[in-house]
């Protein structure tokens, strides 16, 4: 991180910060916990408002606001949580790699080529820095000026990679309006924005930010949260 991000991040630390995640029901459900237990300590313990959106879509809109710590600790929390519950499902599974932790950030459009830099610079920097892989949408999100930002590594690794993200935030803030992601309810056989696409069209480096789709990880992500049940998410087949 130069010299100048450092500073930013310095600067910030009193400075309140919101990130947005988009997240299948069934995630949601997992850091919402029984009774609201699990979402109850990350706010108490990471100091960040972490709410999360209404509705029936198959697609919800996490939201964390807070200092730039706050959202660190709150990010770690998370990304925790989602190894345990890989760990747990790969026990009763046929998956001999574990799969990495996957966070999709809805990122404000007019920000994105500060995080990619000229030529990939900087997405590079932060691959190798923090050992995260990450990949940005070459295309908005549905009805809105935001694309969807994928990190994947260990809950280390997204950790060190959401402080690049906030010092990106800090250095280079959005340039005008931005309309934001709303997940929508959608009609039968529908498809949702996260469901496994094998677009190209995504700024991506050769070789360094390939993402596993593979039938035994959508079979392992399916047993994650099994338990988890919402009657009002219909998630598209």
């Amino acid at each position: 991180m130069s010299d100048k991000e450092e500073m930013a991040l310095d600067s910030g630390l009193n400075v309140t910060l919101t990130l947005r995640l988009l997240m299948h029901g069934k995630e949601v459900g997992s850091i919402i916990g029984k009774k609201g237990e699990t979402v109850k300590k990350m706010r108490e313990e990471s100091g960040a408002r972490i709410n999360i959106s209404e509705g029936s879509s198959p697609e919800r809109i996490v939201t964390i606001t807070g200092p730039t710590e706050g959202i660190y600790r709150a990010f770690s929390m998370i990304a925790q949580k989602f190894e345990e519950d890989i760990t747990a499902a790969m026990t009763n599974s046929n998956v001999t790699s574990k799969p990495p932790v996957t966070l999709r950030l809805v990122f404000p459009g007019s920000q994105c080529g500060s995080l990619i830099g000229k030529g990939g610079s900087k997405i590079k920097e932060i691959r190798e820095t923090t050992g995260a892989q990450v990949q940005v949408a070459g295309d908005m999100l549905p009805d809105s000026t935001e694309r969807a930002v994928t990190i994947s590594g260990t809950p280390q690794a997204i950790t060190q990679c959401v402080k690049h993200i906030c010092s990106v935030m800090l250095e280079s803030p959005p340039k005008g309006a931005t309309i934001p992601y709303r997940p929508k309810v959608l009609a039968a056989g529908a498809h949702a924005v996260l469901a496994p696409q094998h677009s190209a069209q995504a700024f991506a480096i050769p070789g360094q930010y390939a993402f596993a789709h593979q039938d035994d990880w959508m079979l392992l992500h399916q047993r994650v949260h099994r338990s988890w049940q919402y009657p009002t998410i219909l998630l598209a087949a």
